[in-house]
């Protein structure tokens, strides 16, 4: 029994420093999509930052896995090793609405098979309309969408089961009417559809059209969260439009795979939230179209943050009866 005991602590003893030196190579975030995207965009403004205040050995490399709205990476980060090293910043598809939209449901559990390492923020939504639609403020689109018949406009998506589908869906159900879905294959396709009269409308995250909008290729007309979004000012909310209550939001956050030891947790944790606080951080990724996280941001707290979120979007796939299949 001695002999076991004093073996234990020689490998404790051993293992101390591996912690201790975190992070002394490079570390990979991955994202679960293209180049280009939302999520990508605001993976590289963090990486630079986080690795600052990682320490001046480190380095961050972001990592592109694209594929089934994220699941595809999401399934590969739980299988990694939970020495830090690889990370991911996810958003809704994956780990809220994919778990609850999808025949069959995920090969994970957002809660159970990840290590949580802190939220990044918050992205609305935008409606946005082909510079041809009849009507062209947002008042103006809203009464002229829920006055047509069913099926007589058509509204472009990323794709089947994305955050864009599901919202226009919650549209069509809060106005009492049905549209027509053409799903593309990307956030990019679908603006491009719509900026070419192919889909009349979409609703798409903010971070994704924003430079769209800004070069006059389609008009932004209202956001979708609870309050309008400081780099967008004069756009309204869906529901200062006349679609009451309506809200609607998605989010990145940092996650590991499981069983990540509590010191690394915390060292990413504590580096994640110095970056956060940054002025300039915090400037690029709301032009980005991210309003950067400022509440309490421990691992527990993004947990709890997830759960509240998978629950709530779990609602919203019952209600609208999207569903996924691979």
């Amino acid at each position: 029994m001695r002999r076991r005991t004093l073996t234990l602590s020689a490998l404790t003893l051993l293992a101390a420093p591996a912690v201790q030196a975190f992070p002394d190579r490079v570390i990979t975030m991955a994202t679960g999509f293209a180049p280009g995207g939302s999520t990508d965009i605001a993976a590289r403004l963090l990486a630079d930052r986080l690795a600052e205040h990682l320490g001046p050995q480190t380095r961050l490399v972001v990592e592109n896995r694209p594929g089934a709205s994220g699941m595809v990476a999401s399934d590969w980060l739980r299988r990694q090793a939970p020495d830090g090293y690889t990370i991911m910043l996810v958003e809704s598809s994956s780990h809220a609405i994919a778990p609850s939209a999808l025949v069959g449901g995920t090969r994970y559990d957002p809660l159970r098979d990840f290590s949580h390492l802190g939220v990044i923020g918050l992205a609305p939504l935008v409606l946005v309309v082909n510079k041809d639609f009849p009507a062209k403020d947002a008042a103006g689109v809203v009464a002229t969408l829920r006055a047509a018949p069913p099926d007589t406009y058509t509204y472009a998506t990323s794709g089947v089961g994305s955050i864009p589908h599901l919202a226009c869906e919650m549209l069509a159900l809060d106005l009492g009417t049905r549209f027509v879905h053409v799903p593309y294959r990307s956030g990019g396709q679908m603006l491009t559809a719509i900026f070419q009269g192919e889909g009349q409308f979409g609703i798409a995250v903010l971070a994704s059209a924003a430079q769209q909008i800004r070069d006059d290729m389609v008009r932004g007309i209202a956001v979708t969260g609870e309050r309008r979004f400081p780099s967008f000012p004069d756009l309204p909310t869906l529901a200062e439009s006349g679609v009451a209550g309506y809200d609607l939001t998605t989010w990145n956050i940092l996650l590991g795979p499981p069983g990540m030891p509590a010191e690394i947790q915390a060292t990413l944790n504590r580096g994640l939230n110095a970056a956060l606080a940054e002025a300039g951080l915090r400037e690029r990724l709301l032009t980005a179209g991210v309003e950067a996280w400022d509440r309490p941001n421990s691992p527990q707290d993004a947990r709890a943050f997830l759960a509240r979120e998978v629950e709530k979007f779990r609602g919203i796939v019952q209600r609208t009866g999207v569903r996924l299949e691979t």
